[in-house]
């Protein structure tokens, strides 16, 4: 009985899914840094509120090998690029993604605003790219197919998944070991009410500014226009919106939709009457529930 016991907790074990936290930088080889005093603050009231954040890091989820698919997301908390709600759009949605066999890394990427950053605009794409690059240089410890790694973003998050998956071309810096040798381009892009657009007439002001400042130039505000960066090789796209987003218009999905139409990009939207803005996976709002089903459903479908 004692034997079967131990047999029984090692095979609990050996199901569960696996989850560490990695720094995506070595040690004093972080980009685009420079020194300060700022701290970095956590705040675990309702939700897991981080700003300033010092040292990014990519808190991987992976599922029991025996359920897992190949696939991998890096997933982007929002938070206007002023925090990252990041568990409420991050590990739980990690969690989520683990259920069905898809591994996740949870990223925690730095902000445009902390006085750490030296170019505010260029903080948050490094540490994503970084981030998967990671994924696919451990796809053989972790199970994933480096050909099924995608990216995933919510509000502010969305538009550091889209810039992802349009700004792929280069990295926004400079190699730094073997993890660097790894695409940047993802796979996928699941965008969950997105900020898309710089466009004053429909952007999230706030995204805009942190991200930008009050006063850019229009060539930066037309680079981080991503439904303008769309061309022909933009990875598929699933888009998921409400039309009563009152904190970021539903014209960022529908603009980014028309653009990905445009250039025969394979795409997937889901646009709801109401829901409001952050609803993440809308455990308590029964109609909303199923959008993630919607996702899993296209996730299989692209394999």
């Amino acid at each position: 009985m004692k034997t079967f016991s131990i047999l029984v907790l090692f095979f609990s074990f050996s199901l569960a899914a696996q989850v560490s936290t990695l720094p995506l930088w070595p040690e004093d080889e972080m980009p685009n840094k420079q020194k300060s005093d700022e701290k970095e603050d956590i705040n675990q009231d309702d939700i897991t509120w981080i700003t300033k954040v010092q040292k990014p890091t990519l808190e991987v989820y992976l599922p029991p090998k025996a359920s897992a698919n190949g696939q991998a997301v890096l997933v982007c908390p929002g938070g206007g690029y002023a925090g990252l709600a990041y568990d409420w759009e991050g590990t739980e949605i990690a969690k989520y993604l683990n259920s069905k066999g898809i591994a996740a890394g949870v990223l925690k990427y730095r902000l445009p605003g902390s006085a750490s950053v030296k170019e505010s605009f260029k903080a948050p794409l490094q540490d994503a790219q970084r981030g998967i690059r990671i994924l696919r240089a451990n796809a053989l410890d972790w199970n994933i197919d480096k050909n099924k790694v995608g990216v995933m973003g919510f509000s502010a998050g969305g538009h550091l998944a889209s810039t992802l998956g349009t700004h792929y071309q280069e990295a926004f810096y400079s190699a730094i070991d073997s993890t660097d040798s790894e695409e940047i381009r993802p796979n996928f892009m699941v965008l969950v009410y997105p900020v898309i657009s710089m466009d004053s007439k429909i952007t999230h002001q706030g995204s805009h500014d942190n991200l930008l400042g009050k006063k850019p130039t229009a060539a930066l505000e037309k680079q981080f226009s991503n439904e303008l960066q769309v061309t022909e090789n933009t990875p598929p796209v699933f888009l998921i919106h409400a039309g009563d987003d009152d904190v970021v218009p539903v014209e960022n999905s529908l603009r980014m939709y028309t653009s990905l139409r445009e250039h025969g990009v394979p795409t997937e939207m889901h646009i709801y009457p109401k829901g409001g803005h952050g609803f993440s996976l809308a455990n308590e709002i029964y109609y909303l529930q199923s959008w993630s089903d919607r996702l899993t459903d296209w996730l299989r479908n692209l394999n």
